[in-house]
């Protein structure tokens, strides 16, 4: 791994590179948020975009994610690319992105996924598969075949990085290692032990 001085520009390279490889679904990523008690939860999510001013996702707020990034706004990534053997590792805050970003957003979604953010209680508990299915079909009839709007409940979060990690795996686990911390405007970067 050569020596870099933006990370959010060798992020877009290992981003691209990961794409061009064939890789698929580049963009999942490992999202760990917490409670404010520090319990921890991790899952796996679609990033949407990565640009200067964060990196972001869309979900239902009131999933278990979206409780705890409500109550707790710090998250964690870990994306892995095990065909290129990288990881890239991103801490930081979050916050909710504008209404008209998540709106911008969900008018691209197939219609069965806008159909299914309005049916689904996202984490809570489900009966039987019957009733998410019955869900969908009344929502779906509730609409008919004009626009789906942005539920009041779903949109996207951005996650302000304060420290962007690479890990590029090497042989006898020689790995190469750096990180990248916020520093006012800029970063600083320092090399780590495998």
């Amino acid at each position: 791994m050569h020596e870099v001085s933006d990370p959010l520009d060798l992020f877009q390279r290992w981003f691209d590179q990961a794409r061009e490889h064939g890789i698929e679904l580049p963009e999942s990523v490992a999202l760990a948020t917490a409670t404010p008690e520090g319990r921890p939860s991790v899952r796996m999510v679609l990033l949407k975009s990565a640009d200067r001013g964060g990196f972001t996702f869309f979900t239902n707020y009131e999933s278990r994610k979206g409780v705890e990034l409500e109550a707790n706004p710090h998250a964690a990534l870990c994306f892995h690319w095990k065909e290129l053997d990288r990881q890239v590792r991103v801490t930081g805050s979050v916050e909710r992105v504008s209404e008209e970003e998540s709106r911008d957003y969900f008018v691209t979604r197939p219609e069965g996924s806008r159909l299914g953010a309005w049916a689904s209680d996202q984490s809570r508990p489900l009966a039987s598969r019957s009733e998410l299915e019955a869900r969908v079909a009344e929502v779906g009839k509730r609409f008919g075949s004009g626009e789906i709007p942005l539920p009041p409940f779903w949109g996207g979060y951005r996650i302000a990085p304060e420290r962007i990690e690479f890990w590029q795996g090497r042989q006898d686990r020689l790995h190469d290692r750096i990180a990248f911390d916020r520093d006012g405007n800029g970063w600083r970067a320092v090399r780590l032990y495998p």
